[in-house]
């Protein structure tokens, strides 16, 4: 386990023994209410880790992996699972930074490299979230379309619904419900097995990595590009703070840190796995680029009904959990730069009205733009671009705080501090790739 970790024991997140009988008896219903109060300890803690990492899986990234069992088939796989020690490394240290200081993100880069650094990481990370929230305000959009139902309904809706719940006065109300929106996301699986995926096929793919192929490459960079998103760790690392987790909480946290990386990038797979077992094999060439197209890309193989009602359902899950997700990290991340009072659990007052404003804008302008239907494909390439060259301005911020801001006994040592830079460094490398091919040089 990560450096720090052996400060923490199990026996900090298991409740005080209950009431005994006899000394050395233990009845049934002792052990079973144990079992029950540590569930719910660890329930207590858990949760900004899956949010986060359903959010990752948003209509873009739900696109990227079609494309990407479309053209290449099974041997995109491989790299999924390759993903997940990367993505729970990166958040890894979000999750500490936030429970061992209490502080967000921004705020830790405001105290630790002045505040002309902490307004730069900000509004760079509010122009990327409102770029994001066009993409999944598209993915709304095209949801309803599938349907027959009008933007110009969907939209306003779903930007109603969203600063409806931000507005509960419940950090924790918010997460649960995002986190079962999120879960819709989980309808790709019965899509999966009505394609009828082949076994052998897929292990076959697992061993094809065509990397000198620069087509390959290029989606492969898409791929690693997106697996960790700037937001993501504005989001988790103030999340932690706004539900009062505790150091004696570290393990439990990375554990729902870790569940969420490997559920984030399952889906992925199902998806590259659905769309490599149908269209992989009679059209790898066939345009993916909306949800109508993902549909109806798989309506031949798995119907038509099973094809709107999944695929609908799950883009929808992932379109909305992002924009919660999203729009609350540029929010936070502002406030805590600016000194702001910004915690959910405060019902919209004089004191924290400019945290819930920037929220509330954030949704209006993203769903304003994308009613007055500006060239959305454009804005798309336009904030994966941002994207991109964030991801080294926010990694370096990660790994400088978490050496300079976490106590000794808390920080990476050793192998594992060697490989979680490395690998960060390969994330970022993968990122600038994604630039120039991006804007066509």
């Amino acid at each position: 386990m990560p450096a720090g970790d052996a400060h923490v024991s199990d026996d900090e997140l298991t409740p005080p023994p209950l009431a005994q009988g006899e000394p050395g008896q233990h009845t049934g219903r002792q052990h079973t209410g144990r079992r029950n109060a540590l569930a719910l300890s660890l329930l207590a803690v858990w949760g900004p880790g899956l949010i986060v990492m359903l959010a990752d899986t948003d209509a873009g990234c739900l696109i990227t992996a079609a494309q990407s069992g479309a053209q290449w088939g099974y041997s995109m796989v491989l790299p999924q699972l390759v993903l997940i020690p990367i993505l729970f490394m990166a958040q890894e240290i979000t999750v500490r930074l936030g429970v061992v200081t209490g502080k967000g993100h921004g705020k830790l880069i405001r105290e630790q490299f002045g505040v002309g650094w902490g307004l730069l990481s900000a509004t760079t990370l509010l122009a990327s979230s409102i770029g994001a929230l066009l993409t999944e305000f598209a993915g709304v959009a095209g949801v309803g379309e599938l349907f027959g139902i009008s933007r110009w309904v969907t939209v306003p809706v779903a930007t109603a619904f969203l600063l409806g719940l931000a507005l509960t006065g419940s950090y924790r109300r918010v997460e649960r419900i995002g986190i079962a929106i999120g879960l819709a996301e989980l309808a790709f699986i019965p899509a999966m097995l009505l394609a009828h995926p082949s076994v052998h096929d897929l292990f076959h793919g697992l061993g094809s990595v065509p990397l000198g192929n620069r087509s390959y490459v290029y989606l492969l960079a898409a791929n690693v590009g997106a697996v960790i998103m700037p937001w993501m760790i504005f989001y988790q690392q103030s999340a932690i703070v706004d539900k009062g987790l505790r150091p004696n909480m570290l393990r439990a946290e990375r554990r729902d840190t870790a569940v969420g990386a490997v559920i984030t990038q399952g889906i992925m797979i199902v998806v590259i796995v659905a769309f490599a077992a149908t269209i992989f094999k009679v059209n790898p060439h066939v345009p993916l680029n909306t949800v109508g197209q993902l549909a109806g890309a798989l309506t031949p193989f798995i119907g038509a009904t099973s094809g709107k009602i999944l695929i609908g359902a799950a883009i929808l899950g992932g379109a909305l959990v992002a924009a919660l997700v999203v729009s609350l990290a540029g929010s936070w991340g502002i406030s805590e730069v600016l000194g702001w009072r910004h915690s959910l659990n405060e019902r919209i007052n004089r004191k924290n009205a400019k945290f819930y404003l920037v929220y509330g804008l954030a949704h209006v302008v993203g769903a304003a733009l994308v009613l007055a239907s500006v060239n959305l494909i454009s804005l798309a390439v336009d904030v994966e671009v941002m994207n991109a060259l964030l991801l080294p301005i926010v990694l370096g911020f990660l790994l400088a705080l978490e050496r300079k801001a976490l106590p000794p006994q808390h920080r990476m040592r050793g192998a594992y501090r060697v490989v979680c830079t490395g690998l960060c460094l390969v994330v970022i490398g993968f990122g600038l790739y994604m630039v120039p091919a991006t804007l066509g040089f």
